[in-house]
């Protein structure tokens, strides 16, 4: 018997568009190991039996009777899914992100297993880089594998695993495939009506399934929520991306926590929206106090007894971008995120999420990706996603890493997202924005540090 996509994996594939391909992405900055790229191609080779969905492609079922199966793809290539690129020196940040916008722009190949990571060599400093891509349809949970933690080790020796020998099982044909749905349906009468008039309607119509993902989130919303107020963060987007990045001190964002209060997490959504209001001013858009922009905030949960793979929740959250004060925007946004708690959820800590998962932070800022979809675009302007890591060094192949950014997929009509991630006493910020209606995404970036020194400033 096949394993069948759930009803709402099935729909973030029948959902995604040419101009929203709905990978997530993520940029790992290493030292070059002992072994060169060669020995990060060689880890990646070694270890992904670790993740048999990585070597799975979607089959759909003819006339579309039951959702999609995964079956084992009998022509994998590994060369195809793992490639390599190198920089022109002297190997610039500008040229690396000029690089991975490129690679964030192209969709996945739908007829393939869906991931891709690219080894980059030529990085200034003799550094390289990893570049992943994965698809939300893989992670469904947080008990989930993803490349990114088969690659990471805090053991800076460990050696490679045994390998294993992989024969793929044998496709199901067209008739089997068939005839397994009818078996369902005999046994689950309910799931006939429901694929039936997915059959018959618009693919996209599916998207009601997405509903659920974002857990209480329309019941906290309820229907007094009003749309989400005009921004140009919201335009028709095109195909072509452009990724900017930005790091914190870790130690300087709980400086300001502990001086003014709040969480962590309060105090970055502080810092992006200090730094939205100036980009906003330096484009000449009218900024006065009660302008804001609303956030979709996934956070992951848990429960004071039991952690549970896979909960994450959303939160529509109003950046004041009109406030001026940064003291006073912080105030503000604590209090919002307050709310969270008076729900009955907290935010999970970076130590229960790690035990839950090791470091992977693809596979997080893809449930926040996925738990986006759960909730009309017209009630938000942009995505924000915060995962935490480990503060200790952890390694590939012998080389430790240095850097990781987020790269979040946009939903259509929205020209910018934003992850960030905490690893090893920094936050590092991936900006994912629309390369027409955000061109100037590396302006906001570059704001980041601004609006953290001034923060800083004030808690001195």
């Amino acid at each position: 018997m096949v394993e069948r996509l759930n009803p709402l994996d099935a729909s973030f594939l029948y959902l995604e568009e040419p101009d929203t391909p709905m990978h997530v992405g993520g940029m790992l900055v290493l030292e070059t190991p002992p072994g060169g790229i060669e020995a990060l191609a060689a880890l990646v080779e070694a270890r992904l039996s670790l993740v048999p969905r990585y070597r799975q492609r979607v089959v759909e079922v003819p006339g579309h009777l039951a959702d999609p199966v995964w079956v084992d793809d009998r022509d994998f290539d590994l060369a195809y899914h793992l490639r390599r690129n190198g920089l022109p020196r002297p190997g610039t940040e500008a040229q690396l992100m000029d690089l991975v916008s490129r690679l964030a722009s192209r969709p996945l190949d739908r007829n393939r297993p869906l991931w891709e990571a690219y080894l980059i060599e030529g990085l200034s400093g003799g550094r390289v880089a990893v570049v992943t891509k994965t698809h939300p349809a893989l992670v469904d949970g947080l008990s989930a594998i993803d490349i990114g933690q088969v690659l990471l080790d805090v053991d800076e020796h460990a050696p490679l695993p045994e390998p294993i020998e992989w024969r793929p099982a044998p496709a199901p044909g067209g008739g089997q495939l068939v005839l397994q749905a009818i078996d369902e349906y005999v046994r689950r009468p309910s799931s006939l009506l429901e694929n039936a008039r997915g059959a018959v309607s618009d693919l996209r119509s599916t998207g009601v399934r997405v509903a659920g993902v974002a857990g209480g989130l329309l019941r906290a919303v309820r229907s007094t929520v009003l749309p989400a107020p005009h921004s140009p963060l919201n335009a028709p987007i095109g195909r072509q991306r452009r990724v900017a990045v930005a790091r914190a001190s870790l130690d300087d964002v709980k400086l300001v926590r502990k001086a003014h209060g709040g969480t962590v997490n309060d105090v970055l959504l502080t810092v992006v929206t200090g730094a939205l209001r100036e980009w906003l001013l330096s484009r000449g858009e009218p900024v006065v106090g009660g302008t804001s922009v609303r956030a979709l905030v996934p956070v992951s949960l848990q429960d004071d007894e039991v952690q549970t793979a896979g909960r994450v929740t959303s939160h529509l959250v109003d950046l004041p971008v009109g406030e001026p004060n940064p003291r006073v925007r912080l105030t503000r946004l604590s209090y919002a995120m307050r709310g969270v708690a008076r729900q009955g959820h907290r935010t999970a800590t970076a130590d229960s999420l790690i035990a839950l998962t090791g470091f992977a932070p693809s596979t997080l800022h893809a449930l926040g990706a996925r738990a986006a979809r759960g909730l009309s675009r017209r009630l938000f302007n942009l995505v924000i996603t915060n995962v935490p890591g480990p503060q200790v060094p952890l390694y590939a192949a012998g080389g430790r890493m240095l850097e990781v950014f987020p790269v979040v997929p946009l939903a259509r009509g929205q020209g910018l997202s934003i992850g960030m991630t905490s690893y090893n006493g920094t936050v590092f910020f991936g900006f994912n924005a629309d390369r027409d209606s955000v061109g100037d995404v590396d302006v906001l970036a570059d704001l980041i540090e601004q609006e953290v020194n001034e923060l800083v400033e004030s808690s001195r």
